[in-house]
């Protein structure tokens, strides 16, 4: 039942297994990280490890002892072959057995030689103290080293006693130990159904959880989808700008050029028409100047004999430089630019600037294009993604898989109730084995009494001045007391050792072939030896399971994997096993989704970056006439400077030699001259530079506008060009690059919720701890309770029964000591 509820399980829960096997073959960017959450998972209470305390020590004694006595390699291959044969093969491999339980075998044959001997020579030396030998004679001979051989014959027999003493603590301490972990069988077991019944409830739980995150990958498809015009058109947008964006901004340049080359014109002419006007008043200015420092300098200061030597050269010098001041540039020469103003008013007439940006509208347009080129193929795909989910929810009703789990839980339950009807005879079972152990313990227990009472009581009534005939009661009952303990040991010794023998050699054994090669895992290649349990499967768990005994599916593995706390799933490799196609075959979704996503035709032929009227009024532009203005004469003129001379460094120089010449009518008006001058310079020189700067700096604007002029414009129109036949004729591979990025993002969706249910599926559902808790708990309560606690009690007791022997040869010599004698050694004086 459980066998057939888990596959169930498990094939529920890799019902979308299959939607990877498409896409696959699509190796394209990583969509976006969907969050998936954490599954929801009940916490097992058992914990399968066992920390037997202070007894440990005795633990780690007894393994030590083993590994010494049998340090042998576990046999794999004698005990596949034997179990191949069914023992068949014991009478032809005995040799390689002995070989391996020679150890035992030869502690096994000391122990017998023991429980045979020690009967035997009991009832010799019975009849040799029968016969006053063997100690037998109530005479002591009198020695001066009696005292040191009495002393020395106690202390001996007190420490055998303690060694013997020490062996029955440890076998009492492992059989209350023993006793005590029986108690605790109950609790591990409660816990291991407690564990299965949280495995059984917690298991719909995860899977409804695995089954409702496919609500976050509907989400996230349907919101992608919706947004298909920032998300694709956007992207297409993107890549499109940076080869249509350039050309665009050329034109807008061209806009900008348009009217900086108006406004330059506009300045020209109004520059040219401030200069033309202000040359003719400054002509007539400068005339009238120089006529009146002519008749200033005819005055007789100037050349009188009477007047000052210096004051003529200055006059002489004052009169040679005026022929300077006159006009330089001639701006009567200049043609006026009226034509190409008219034609350049008409080409900025048409708003350039605003059908570029209406070019950047249409392209920035792309992503309401997207969307609505889509549409119908959009929502085909909701609904696709709709009935995935909705057959993904309706598969997984049409198993019965809760019915499943409740007879698994009802299982569980049955079996808890029949393990808890045994618990009166597991614990009536100890109790006997306890009181049968502690016999045992008793009878060492009962020889010891009568070794301490003996040693107590000798040591106590020791008179030495005392002659051995005359030794007091106390002393002699010290004595009897000995040989009390000494028949004790010929009576149980040899009963303690045949039982003891027979717990060492079924202990010893399971230590070595079954709680130590589990530990090992040499226990595990046994059981998954190929064709053992079965002679027509090579490993028996999937061959019972699934009728596929090639599967690689070991007893190991399963422990391993459900050690780990790993799923169900991954432990009986049902990845291997189950067609999740046979069930839903969700392939078909996919390529349904993938046929949908590749029917995206997109076509920009709508967009339009420079309509005919913008490219219309950038030939215009190139026409203007701007090639046929005379840029030379131009700036021939602007470069001769206004006058000959600079007007107000020649006023300067006039006041300087003025300053020279004496006070008087002559000095008085040429400094009238001089601010005349300085007048003319500030109300119009000044004003004409102003204007001849600004005519130099338009003339020169529009020589480089101009400078080959057509064919600039022509490269933009090629630009412009170019970029409308990508958008409209070659875009074609650039939208399907995207196309196809964007329909990997809403697979990869997909792919993201598969692998999310595989790694859940292998690591978090339906977690096989439990089961691998049932064989950890069974290893506990047979090796760590049962067969450590055996082992120590046959350790401490089998040593103490041993030194049995020592302790019967020195308590018979002890003995003499003790006791009064008949007869006494006499010496005449």
């Amino acid at each position: 039942m459980w066998k057939s509820g888990t596959l169930l399980l498990l094939s529920v829960l890799w019902a979308s297994g299959e939607l990877q096997q498409e896409t696959e073959l699509r190796r394209l960017p990583p969509p976006g990280k969907l969050n998936f959450g954490y599954v929801p998972a009940g916490v097992y209470e058992t914990l399968a490890h066992y920390e037997p305390g202070p007894i440990g020590i005795l633990f780690h004694l007894v393994h030590a002892f083993l590994h010494a006595m049998q340090p042998n390699a576990f046999p794999h291959d004698l005990i596949v072959k034997l179990a191949k044969d069914k023992f068949g093969a014991i009478q032809t491999e005995y040799q390689k057995a002995i070989y391996y339980e020679i150890g035992f075998l030869i502690c096994a044959a000391v122990g017998l030689l023991f429980a045979i001997l020690m009967p035997v020579v009991g009832l010799f030396f019975c009849m040799c103290r029968c016969c006053d030998n063997c100690g037998g004679e109530m005479h002591q001979r009198q020695r001066k080293n009696a005292d040191c051989r009495r002393g020395l014959l106690g202390t001996l027999l007190f420490s055998t006693s303690l060694v013997i003493t020490i062996g029955v603590l440890c076998a009492y301490a492992a059989n209350q130990n023993l006793s005590s972990q029986v108690k605790n069988i109950r609790r591990l077991v409660n816990s291991n159904m407690r564990d299965l019944h949280t495995f059984a409830n917690d298991t719909p739980m995860q899977i409804d959880y695995l089954i409702s995150q496919y609500a976050t990958v509907k989400n996230k498809v349907n919101y992608d989808l919706d947004n298909i015009g920032p998300l694709l058109g956007g992207r297409i947008h993107v890549r499109l700008e940076k080869e249509v964006h350039p050309a665009l901004n050329q034109v807008l340049n061209m806009a900008g050029a348009m009217r900086e080359t108006k406004e330059a014109l506009e300045n020209v002419s109004v520059s040219l028409v401030v200069l033309q006007e202000g040359a003719g008043k400054l002509h007539f200015n400068l005339s009238q100047v120089r006529d009146s420092i002519n008749r200033t300098l005819d005055d007789p200061g100037c050349h009188d004999e009477e007047s000052d030597a210096t004051t003529a050269q200055l006059c002489h010098s004052i009169r040679q430089s005026l022929s300077q001041l006159q006009m330089s540039a001639n701006f009567t020469r200049l043609p006026n630019v009226n034509p190409q103003l008219e034609k350049m008013k008409n080409v900025v007439k048409t708003d350039l600037s605003s059908v570029v940006h209406r070019g950047f509208s249409s392209l920035n347009d792309t992503p309401h294009i997207v969307i609505e080129q889509t549409r119908t193929v959009v929502n085909s795909v909701q609904n696709l993604v709709d009935s995935v989910g909705n057959n993904i929810s309706s598969f997984s009703r049409a198993f019965p898989l809760q019915t499943c789990l409740s007879n698994f839980t009802i299982f569980i339950s049955h079996a808890h109730a029949k393990i808890e009807d045994y618990y009166p005879e597991i614990d009536k079972m100890d109790f006997y084995r306890w009181i049968g152990c502690i016999a045992l313990c008793c009878m060492v227990v009962l020889v010891l009494a009568f070794n301490y009472l003996g040693l107590l009581c000798g040591t106590l009534g020791y008179d030495k001045h005392a002659s051995p005939t005359t030794r007091g009661c106390i002393s002699n009952t010290g004595g009897t007391l000995l040989m009390a303990g000494v028949g004790f040991s010929f009576i149980f010794s040899w009963m303690l050792m045949g039982v003891l023998t027979t717990i060492f050699l079924a202990g010893g054994n399971m230590e070595k072939l079954l709680c130590e090669p589990f530990h090992t895992k040499e226990l595990f290649k046994v059981v998954d030896t190929p064709y053992l349990i079965n002679p027509e499967w090579k490993n028996f768990i999937p061959g019972y399971m699934y009728n596929d005994s090639e599967l690689e599916l070991t007893s190991e593995s399963l422990y391993s994997t459900c050690k780990q706390n790993k799923g169900i799933y991954s432990a009986l490799r049902l990845d291997k096993v189950f067609n999740i196609s046979s069930f839903l075959n969700t392939t078909v979704f996919t390529k349904d989704v993938v046929h949908q996503l590749e029917n995206f035709r997109i076509d920009l032929r709508a967009i339009i970056l420079l309509e005919a009227e913008g490219k219309q009024n950038l030939l215009d532009f190139s026409e203007a006439g701007l090639s046929e203005i005379n840029y030379a004469d131009y700036l021939d003129e602007v470069n001769k400077g206004v006058t000959v001379v600079d007007v107000l460094s020649f006023a300067k120089e006039l006041e300087s030699q003025t300053d020279l010449m004496p006070r008087g009518p002559l000095q008085t008006a040429l400094k009238g001259h001089v601010a005349t001058l300085q007048r003319i310079h500030r109300q119009q020189i000044a004003p004409m530079e102003q204007a001849m700067s600004a005519l130099n700096q338009s003339m020169r604007f529009l020589e480089r506008t101009a400078s080959d002029l057509p064919n600039k414009v022509t490269d933009v129109l090629e630009a412009i060009e170019a970029a409308q036949h990508l958008i409209s004729q070659n875009a074609t591979l650039l939208i399907n690059q995207e196309t196809r990025k964007y329909s990997a993002t809403i697979i990869g969706y997909f792919n993201q919720y598969i692998e999310w249910v595989k790694t859940s599926l292998a690591l978090e559902v339906a977690p096989c701890k439990p089961f691998s808790n049932i064989l950890d708990t069974a290893q506990i309560m047979t090796c760590s309770f049962l067969v450590d606690s055996m082992n120590t009690f046959w350790m401490g007791l089998g040593c103490s029964t041993l030194f049995l022997l020592p302790s019967v040869i020195l308590a018979v010599k002890l003995a003499k000591y003790y006791r009064r004698m008949d007869t006494e050694d006499v010496y005449d004086e």
